[in-house]
Parts: structure tokens; C-alpha cells; sequence
């Protein structure tokens, strides 16, 4: 019996101290791999790399079934650099908008983060994550004590650029 007990106990050490060689093994492959992954992408000389993508040629249209523009469907035109957005279902077609500057940068696969922002004042008018493979739009606009939409995003017609 105190055989057995000691094989037991000696298995139980043995086993708890290969789990802790393991765990600090694969803690520190994953913070030097960390580690070299943050310094080849944010080189103190360079900077972090973002990329941006040009919407030029795109018509995309985004309907609302969520939040402050719930009801609403917008077409969006993309130039290079400016966008105009047009109410085209919903309470606020007939409502004219300015043309705003924007920049898009690819976050994902068929994942675009959209900022568009005032061309004089340079402030953000509206903010976006399309995700063209899932066909969902997240839109945070601000100027309001609940500026959050939600709803579906459909290309109606591409520019040259392929999505990233």
C-alpha cells in the first residue's frame, strides 16, 4: 500500500513539473515571439506601417436595421479622397450632406476601417467597419448621445482597386 502511495505521489510531482516546463516554455516562445514581432513592425526609424485603400470607383449602399439610422439606407460614392453620402430610403432621403474627405484602410480579409472627416475643419463626421465578406456595417457618427448603427453593406459598383 505505501508502494503504491509513493508511485502515486511521485507521479503527481513528475506530472506537475513537466506541465510547469511546458507552460514556461510556451510562455516564452510566445513573448520573444512578441517581442520580435513588435520590433520589426514599429522599427524606431520607420514607424508603424498602415496601409490605405483607395475607394475610388466604388458605389457602396448601407442599410440601417440598428441604431441612430435605423430605417435608413445611404449610397456612398467614393472618389479619390472624398466621398458623398445620399439618403436613398428611409426618413432622410431629400436630406443633402456635403462631400467629406475619407480615408480607408484595410483591417481584415474584405475589411475596410472608413473614416470620413470634415475637408475644413478636418473632424470626424462618420466612422465605419464594412465587412464585405459578412455584409455587415458598423457606423459610429458622432454628434449625438447615441451615435451607434448597425445594418448590412452591399457593393453596388467596384473601383480598379480590388478589396484587400
Amino acid at each position: 500500500m505505501r508502494h503504491t502511495m509513493r508511485m502515486r505521489s511521485a507521479s503527481a510531482v513528475l506530472l506537475a513539473g513537466a506541465s510547469i516546463g511546458v507552460y514556461a516554455a510556451v510562455t516564452s516562445a510566445v513573448a520573444s515571439a512578441g517581442a520580435s514581432h513588435a520590433v520589426g513592425a514599429h522599427s524606431a526609424k520607420a514607424g508603424p506601417s498602415v496601409k490605405r485603400f483607395d475607394l475610388k470607383g466604388y458605389v457602396i449602399d448601407t442599410d440601417y436595421s440598428l441604431g441612430r439610422n435605423k430605417g435608413n439606407t445611404f449610397r456612398q460614392t467614393y472618389k479619390h479622397g472624398t466621398v458623398q453620402g445620399v439618403p436613398i430610403a428611409g426618413p432622410f432621403v431629400g436630406t443633402k450632406f456635403p462631400a467629406e474627405d475619407y480615408v480607408a484602410m484595410p483591417i481584415g480579409n474584405h475589411e475596410l476601417y472608413v473614416a470620413w472627416q470634415d475637408p475644413k475643419k478636418h473632424a470626424l463626421v462618420d466612422v465605419f467597419v464594412m465587412n464585405f465578406a459578412t455584409g455587415v456595417v458598423y457606423d459610429y457618427a458622432p454628434g449625438s448621445a447615441h451615435p451607434e448603427s448597425s445594418g448590412t453593406v452591399t457593393i453596388e459598383h467596384r473601383g480598379s482597386n480590388p478589396l484587400p
